[in-house]
């Protein structure tokens, strides 16, 4: 299974970005998809995160109400619409995809396979 992610780049502070995670190599709609950060310095944390059957969706606290996680099956494609971003939220960003139980939907434990990152810079 391969994880191809894309769309990160500099913004100004209160702009959007969407980034995208192509899978292949596998059963898309089989997979809970995440998406996790991790800034310099710090430790890898979860984002967002969709279920593989009813697409639930999960986001830490600190994005909720900016960002949007999605997923296309057809397209086995995840997305991750960020708006009103902020400057903490500059990190390197990495989509994975695997079969969590509910208690590790939110860690990167609960996760098998992972994307290269994409860096998103915000500016102030």
């Amino acid at each position: 299974v391969q994880l191809q992610a894309s769309g990160g780049g500099l913004v100004q502070a209160g702009g959007s970005l969407r980034l995208s995670c192509a899978v292949s190599g596998g059963t898309f709609s089989n997979y809970a998809m995440g998406w996790f950060r991790q800034a310099p310095g710090k430790e890898r944390e979860f984002v967002a995160a969709t279920r593989w059957r009813n697409s639930n969706t999960y986001y830490a606290d600190s994005v909720k109400g900016r960002f949007t996680t999605s997923r296309d099956n057809a397209k086995a494609t995840a997305y991750l619409q960020m708006n009103s971003l902020k400057p903490e939220d500059t990190a390197v960003y990495y989509c994975a995809a695997g079969t969590p139980i509910m208690s590790t939907i939110t860690t990167p434990r609960g996760y098998t396979h992972w994307g290269q990152g994409t860096l998103v810079t915000v500016s102030s």
